[in-house]
């Protein structure tokens, strides 16, 4: 069962946002989730607890939410979500880019002791743009407000050429709904995407690829067994158990390890402020 939840659809028509896209689109990222992304994700900050547009990183904060540069270029994207959620618990507000590439599956607030809720509202988006939960691979429609369940293994992937946009909203407390005012009601059913069992030979062919990894190789080599979870019906965390094998087919201890490695860090255990070198 999809533990994330679609709470409420936004009237998103209602909202010229094409030439604030365009801006988002140009902006640049400085790379700070880039151990976990393969291909064109980046990460764009509006608002958040120092008005800096450089702190993209996560993480809880008490103080006022502060607009950064690039915020306050965007006010019809600003003011989505000020008609429609209360600032009293949002921390962050920040634009999630994907371009023909894919995330890693991992948890989210591993090195906090609290998690916040996070909604996402894609911006723009096509059918090319899922995300997983688990063993679900879904798809968020444009104006979709979703509580992502980041606590278990999740995922997104676009093999779209124009980037998906999706709103990534960051609120305090767990436990406490976020209240959503002037939705529209939903006309369509959460979409969900039915995927076939990977056969044996196609899991062979995946694994016995790692007799080819090098430590030069491993990173790339990684997205491939990321995508079939897209592909074929798998857990998100199947993805680290058929890599961590192709490791093994490698014969290099120190690839095993970087492969046992990346699993902790994805979906195990993270220290605050804790980076992944590849």
């Amino acid at each position: 069962m999809l533990k994330s939840q679609r709470l409420a659809v936004l009237p998103i028509d209602s909202y010229d946002l094409d030439a604030e896209l365009s801006v988002v689109d140009r902006h640049e990222y400085g790379g700070e989730y880039d151990a976990l992304t393969f291909g064109a994700w980046s990460c764009h900050v509006l608002a958040n607890g120092s008005g800096a547009e450089s702190d993209i990183a996560f993480r809880p904060h008490s103080g006022r939410l502060a607009l950064t540069e690039l915020g306050k270029q965007l006010p019809g994207i600003m003011s989505l979500v000020t008609e429609h959620f209360s600032l009293d618990r949002l921390q962050w507000v920040r634009i999630f880019s994907l371009r023909d590439g894919i995330m890693a599956p991992h948890v989210d607030f591993l090195e906090f002791a609290e998690p916040g809720t996070r909604l996402q509202v894609p911006l723009r988006t096509s059918e090319e743009s899922l995300h997983s939960e688990n063993d679900i691979v879904y798809h968020l429609r444009r104006g979709e407000v979703w509580k992502i369940h980041t606590t278990e293994p999740h995922s997104a992937r676009s093999t779209a050429r124009t980037a998906r946009l999706s709103l990534c909203l960051d609120f305090s407390d767990a436990e406490e709904p976020v209240a959503i005012r002037n939705d529209v009601p939903a006309t369509e059913p959460i979409r969900i995407i039915e995927r076939p069992a990977a056969t044996e030979a196609e899991l062979e062919e995946l694994v016995g690829s790692g007799r080819t990894m090098t430590p030069e190789t491993i990173r790339a080599d990684f997205r491939r067994f990321a995508a079939l979870h897209y592909e074929r019906h798998a857990h998100a965390a199947a993805v680290f158990d058929w890599y961590e094998e192709a490791a093994r087919r490698s014969g290099d201890a120190g690839i095993v390890a970087k492969a046992q490695a990346f699993r902790r860090y994805c979906i195990e255990k993270r220290a605050d402020g804790e980076t992944f070198d590849w």
